[in-house]
């Protein structure tokens, strides 16, 4: 199986080629599209320095188990309703956390559709952040 996959490789050079630089070129724009990541301690630099706002979209059960200081919660599922809810954010950076960071990348297009400027993303999302050991606010 694995020599079939070398010969196809071998074979067809420019196909294989054209496919990796269309697959990188498609996360980029994906990436920009959605915001660019930020890691857990850009994160707090942001919250510390630039007064960033924090928006959760993960369900209202799982932000009440543990959720970043002074998050807002609009869960995924409802944010079609409740997204005017940050417009008296729209001046500062706002970053995107959800569950293991996949979900934050759509609501980033749409919040950047919107008109916010300054929008980012969690790399790993709320996963990473516990994983790191970093306090959250039960509620």
């Amino acid at each position: 199986m694995i020599d079939q996959i070398f010969e196809f490789i071998g074979n067809h050079l420019i196909l294989v080629g054209m496919f990796a630089v269309l697959l990188i070129a498609f996360t980029i724009n994906e990436g920009k599209r959605g915001g660019a990541t930020v890691t857990i301690s850009s994160l707090v630099t942001m919250i510390n320095r630039e007064d960033a706002m924090v928006l959760d979209i993960r369900d209202s059960k799982d932000f009440s188990q543990g959720h970043i200081i002074d998050a807002i919660n609009i869960p995924y599922s409802s944010f079609e309703q409740r997204s005017g809810e940050l417009e008296k954010h729209k001046d500062k950076p706002l970053v995107v956390v959800c569950k293991m960071g996949q979900h934050a990348g759509a609501i980033g297009r749409k919040l950047k559709a919107q008109g916010f400027e300054d929008v980012k993303r969690l790399s790993g999302g709320m996963a990473e952040w516990s994983a790191s050991n970093l306090p959250v606010v039960k509620s």
